[in-house]
């Protein structure tokens, strides 16, 4: 086909996937309608055969079974008082720290995201633990529910990580390499939330509630046992990702194992939690999977029309440098972010900008971290950022009013992104050493 078709039909695909979302019809079932459609525009081959075999080649990809073994553990973890430990183990540490209880918070959705992979589950499982207890306090609402729906989105960046395994599959690319990727951007971030509270305290402190009773050393070691089995698990799963001992879906698998051992131990599970938790986890996996077949039937499309080529080459031509193509791209996925959602904004996207990032000479392990910051980005954006949903549902309040309320750390994960472009080694330093190991 001829540049000039090509650009056609991609401007056509893509008013034709604009006008199917906005009719309401499930992503997934959207992107096959889509892929079809352009798999009978650009190629002879019949659309069910290169349906069935480009969807059945992914389906059966070993990695992708890591998918629902990391949903389970988060579900598990969700669904029993495993998660509730971590307010009554962290707090009583941070009651000399400006922001104190503010501050549990971001730590302990960093904890829960460690095993949960999840955004949405480890923004509404640290608010049902927090937000009743730092209402009761009278910690003020907008920095509370700011905090909490953005230090939710931890849960896709701090390893394992749902939305990573998304991306590893559609761009091949490791994994485990992925996940210890994630593992310093995700301390980044962390630090970047705390020390925004920390800040935010200082500079209100008729805001700030007055501390509990300050805890002797052994009562703070006494509350603090209920930290133990969480931070056991995070501990057998990050070992397991740096020291390379199994695989990402054998991880996974052992990952569930143990949430079901330590929820049993703790008497907190039960016929009903179990069949609740496995229930999730298959109905997020067959959400997701419908999505990624969706989308593999798209990305043939795209193979057939030619369309990543003739964009790489314009983009190409445009000679921009690697930070302006970063900053383009920063745009692009601010602008997906208020109308999809993370997996979709992956699927949909990386087999056309994966190929201009190479071009630029980035590492495509580093874009996949640089692209679930950007899902971040995502979870807190109106009107569909599922965070802002959570909390709206958590706490009563308005989502505009929780929207605002979560900007100061949006613009944070702004600032994010541009220091892992600025500083790529942030990224790629650890997988290097551990790939070494």
């Amino acid at each position: 086909m001829a540049d000039m078709d090509i650009t056609l039909l991609a401007l056509g695909l893509l008013v034709l996937m604009f006008v199917v979302l906005a009719s309401g019809l499930w992503i997934g079932f959207g992107l096959l309608v889509v892929g079809g459609l352009g798999v009978f525009l650009t190629s002879s081959a019949p659309v069910g055969q290169v349906a069935a075999t480009t969807i059945w080649g992914d389906a059966t990809d070993w990695s992708m079974t890591a998918l629902p073994m990391f949903i389970w553990m988060g579900e598990i973890l969700f669904r029993t008082r495993i998660s509730e430990g971590l307010f009554n183990g962290l707090a009583p540490w941070l009651s000399r720290v400006p922001g104190r209880l503010l501050h549990v918070n971001i730590l302990g959705c960093a904890l829960f995201g460690s095993v949960s992979g999840s955004s949405t589950a480890t923004c509404a499982t640290i608010s049902q633990i927090a937000l009743p207890q730092l209402r009761k306090r009278g910690y003020p609402d907008g920095i509370v529910l700011g905090s909490l729906a953005s230090a939710g989105t931890l849960g896709i960046l701090i390893p394992p990580s749902v939305i990573m395994i998304v991306y590893a599959v559609a761009a091949e690319v490791s994994i485990i390499q992925l996940f210890i990727a994630g593992l310093l951007p995700g301390l980044l971030v962390t630090l970047l939330f705390s020390g925004y509270i920390a800040l935010w305290a200082l500079l209100n402190p008729d805001q700030i509630p007055k501390a509990d009773p300050v805890l002797s050393l052994r009562e703070k070691l006494h509350a603090s046992r209920e930290l133990i089995p969480c931070m056991v698990l995070i501990a057998g799963v990050t070992w397991g990702l740096l020291a390379g001992v199994a695989t990402a879906t054998e991880i996974g698998a052992l990952g569930v194992l143990g949430a079901l051992m330590l929820a049993a131990a703790g008497r907190s599970l039960t016929w009903k939690s179990f069949v609740d938790s496995a229930y999730g986890a298959l109905r997020i996996t067959c959400m997701i999977g419908l999505i990624l077949a969706g989308s593999t039937l798209l990305n043939a499309a795209m193979a057939f029309s030619g369309i990543p080529r003739v964009l790489s080459e314009y983009v190409a031509s445009l000679h921009l440098s690697p930070y302006m193509l970063i900053g383009v791209l920063c745009v692009v996925y601010l602008l997906l972010g208020t109308a999809l959602e993370g997996v979709a904004m992956i699927v949909l996207t990386t087999s056309i900008t994966l190929p201009l990032v190479k071009l630029a000479g980035f590492d495509p392990i580093w874009f996949g971290i640089f692209i679930v910051i950007m899902t971040e980005l995502a979870t807190l954006s109106p009107p569909v950022g599922f965070n802002l949903f959570v909390m709206h549902v958590m706490s009563g309040r308005d989502s505009n009013f929780i929207a605002r309320s979560t900007l100061p750390f949006f613009l944070l994960l702004v600032l994010s992104v541009a220091i892992i472009a600025v500083f790529p080694q942030i990224v790629t330093w650890l997988p290097r050493v551990a790939s070494g190991l």
